[in-house]
């Protein structure tokens, strides 16, 4: 079996999105887990994923923190298991109860305690977006664009020309790699870099047109009949961070804090932005003003972490009310098991 891990939610500076829809428009049989309690829900996903060993599965890993799971895709199966509180949106789908196998009082509502924390570490995060856009600011109007569209057009150019053009509508699904949690901010990029033999860094600044970029090349490819992975940033979610492309064994990505990481491999490569598109000497001449801004960015990006903390506090209070045995939680990975046409 193999496993790939991505989000499909996650916290940003526009509040809790949620990409769940373009992972499984194409599967038949959807279940939605009902319950209020993650670690329920997290357990029956788990339960499911041991039985699949002979099976690749696309496990969603939670923004509510590292212990829990958000559901699980078995495509050669075209099935799927979502936890409700992603599912809004999911139509045809089969909504299972969990509180039916569940002996005691049935738990219908969630605390809502958590609710107002989540949203002060979104403002946080909007603030922190605005000073960001500030310091993109300064790059932008030091860059050549002219530079930016060559550098651009050349790598397309080079990836498109090691691979047929192919008649069909490519697909695109769109995920993040990681995301702000009470357990700070997470990614998953060196297991998806393992999935590929060749991976683009690039380097840079704020507003130095990584995104854009990306884009591009996601739209490129997608017009050569290639299906993209596009996984977009946690912070704004606007922006991409990576464009994966399995059938042309590569991705390109943000390789910058929070998510800086460097070759290591043969076919990895650095495009460094900054060096090729800005004017040189920018760091110095703008420094006072740039440091400024960062650290106010940053001081924004660490209220936010903390907010969600306090609301991660919140929720594992929320959870130890809720009880369930072994047996109860194989009882009902038995029912979904049963399910599957």
């Amino acid at each position: 079996m193999n496993k790939k891990y991505y989000y499909v939610s996650g916290n940003t500076a526009k509040g809790l999105v949620n990409h769940l829809k373009s992972n499984t428009e194409d599967i038949n049989q959807i279940v939605i887990l009902r319950h209020p309690s993650l670690t329920l829900k997290t357990m029956v996903i788990n339960e499911f994923i041991k039985q699949q060993h002979k099976h690749n599965c696309e496990i969603f890993l939670s923004a509510f923190g590292k212990e829990f799971l958000d559901g699980v895709i078995v495509r050669d199966k075209s099935f799927a298991i979502v936890s409700d509180h992603i599912a809004s949106g999911v139509t045809g789908a089969f909504e299972l109860d969990l509180n039916l196998f569940i002996k005691g009082e049935p738990s219908t509502t969630a605390s809502k305690a958590h609710i107002h924390q989540l949203q002060e570490a979104h403002q946080s995060f909007q603030t922190g977006l605005s000073v960001h856009d500030d310091l993109e600011e300064v790059y932008i109007n030091e860059m050549d664009f002219e530079k930016a569209n060559q550098l651009t057009n050349d790598f397309i150019n080079m990836k498109l020309k090691e691979f047929p053009k192919i008649k069909r509508k490519a697909g695109r699904r769109t995920r993040l790699f990681g995301t702000n949690t009470k357990d700070g901010v997470v990614n998953v990029v060196p297991h998806l870099l393992e999935q590929v033999s060749n991976a683009y860094f690039i380097k840079g600044r704020a507003g130095t047109g990584k995104s854009t970029l990306m884009k591009k090349v996601a739209s490129a490819c997608e017009e050569h009949g290639y299906d993209v992975e596009l996984y977009y940033c946690s912070f704004d979610p606007n922006s991409v961070d990576m464009v994966f492309v399995p059938e042309m064994d590569f991705c390109i990505f943000d390789s910058t804090d929070p998510h800086e990481f460097f070759p290591n491999r043969e076919g990895d490569k650095i495009i460094d932005m900054y060096e090729k598109l800005i004017t040189p000497g920018t760091d110095e001449t703008h420094a006072a003003r740039i440091q400024k801004l960062n650290n106010r960015y940053k001081s924004y990006m660490k209220k936010g972490i903390e907010e969600l903390k306090i609301a991660g506090e919140a929720m594992e209070k929320e959870e130890q009310k809720y009880t369930f045995t072994k047996a109860e939680v194989q009882e009902i990975n038995d029912f979904i098991i049963n399910m599957i046409q």
